[in-house]
């Protein structure tokens, strides 16, 4: 599918073109570069409680999941307790999937066992693709690339969970490593760094 055109003009990729929430995420932050360990922390986390989910059910829940996860500052929730983990799980507001809630602290521990050794930025960072993709259609898009295999591989070799191939590819897309919108999109070359 191409990009769709929005009542307001705009061109979009096909997922953010009609659900306000998606729409917004399209518009803001998929495929705008951040910084810092936290931010990269968060966008690894949210990508791994899409595992076999909606985007939208991730974004839905995302308030309330930084809440309870203490804005995903690595430090607070490496030092939280099973016994706070198991009242995450008994929250509505949360996806409550026990391996992923609990995947959350282990791979906080895994990020600072990473810091003596330049860092998860720097881990992710140096799986950036070449070259970005240009595809016209959302069948051209691949769910899993050579860069996100490296990549899955390189976190799952430092022990991190729910890091497979496509929670990586998506990772990459999010983060900006790549320009990840269809030409046609309004957002297309507007957030590569």
């Amino acid at each position: 599918m191409r990009a769709i055109v929005g009542d307001d003009g705009l061109g979009r990729c096909p997922w953010g073109a009609n659900d306000p929430l998606l729409r917004d995420y399209h518009d803001t932050e998929w495929g705008v570069p951040v910084a810092g360990e936290q931010a990269y922390f968060e966008r690894l986390s949210l990508e791994a409680f899409q595992a076999g989910l909606s985007w939208l059910t991730v974004l839905a829940k995302r308030p309330r999941l930084r809440q309870v996860f203490h804005d995903f500052v690595v430090d607070e929730v490496d030092s939280m307790s099973d016994h706070q983990l198991e009242a995450v799980l008994a929250d509505p507001g949360v996806i409550r999937n026990r391996a992923k809630v609990f995947a959350i602290r282990h791979n906080a521990r895994a990020v600072l066992r990473l810091r003596d050794h330049g860092g998860l930025v720097d881990l992710i960072e140096a799986h950036r693709p070449a070259e970005s993709p240009a595809p016209t259609d959302s069948d051209e898009v691949a769910a899993t690339t050579l860069a996100s295999t490296e990549l899955s591989k390189s976190l799952k070799a430092v022990g991190f969970k729910f890091v497979g191939p496509t929670t990586s590819q998506a990772l990459i897309e999010a983060l900006g490593l790549i320009d990840p919108h269809l030409i046609g999109c309004h957002r297309r070359g507007s957030s590569r760094r």
